[in-house]
């Protein structure tokens, strides 16, 4: 497996795997699907020198992708602090792609001035829970039933840790 920034090509492949969890009701607050239009935006904000995209290739295949976003709108005081996302294509999960990209990404945190990294999940996303504490995020934040996917009402989950000088 190889891991790279991501470039302007990989957003197709980078919204077909997003797309892809949305029906799964477990990963993503997204009800609908998202075009690459709609990405794009999101994609150019996406500074690889500050709040890079991390994609996980297999045979030039993109089979994963990791992002680091701006925490709360980008509001200056925070400009330490990240929320990550990860999503892993079908028939690629649970082999440690998201594992190793997100190892990458706390190795390279120092570098891009993060000093603080958190990440959301459902309570119900077991995987996606035990993946962010195997490396070292706590459960910083509990937000009963916020969320509501199909009528069933979900709690989010904030996870953080905070990353060594």
């Amino acid at each position: 497996m190889r891991m790279r920034d991501a470039t302007l090509e990989d957003l197709a492949a980078i919204v077909e795997i997003y797309n892809s969890i949305i029906p799964s009701r477990v990963v993503s607050a997204d009800t609908e699907p998202v075009s690459v239009e709609q990405r794009l935006s999101w994609f150019r904000e996406h500074d690889p020198e500050r709040r890079p995209i991390l994609v996980a290739e297999e045979e030039r295949e993109v089979v994963g992708w990791l992002s680091l976003s701006d925490f709360y709108d980008g509001r200056p005081a925070y400009h330490a602090t990240v929320e990550i996302g990860i999503y892993v294509r079908e028939g690629y999960r649970g082999r440690g792609i998201g594992g190793r990209m997100l190892e990458e990404t706390i190795r390279r945190a120092p570098e891009l001035g993060i000093k603080t990294m958190t990440a959301g999940a459902f309570g119900g996303n077991e995987p996606s829970l035990k993946l962010f504490e195997r490396f070292g995020f706590e459960r910083w934040a509990h937000f009963p039933r916020v969320a509501e996917l199909d009528g069933e009402e979900q709690d989010l989950v904030v996870l953080g840790r905070r990353i060594a000088a």
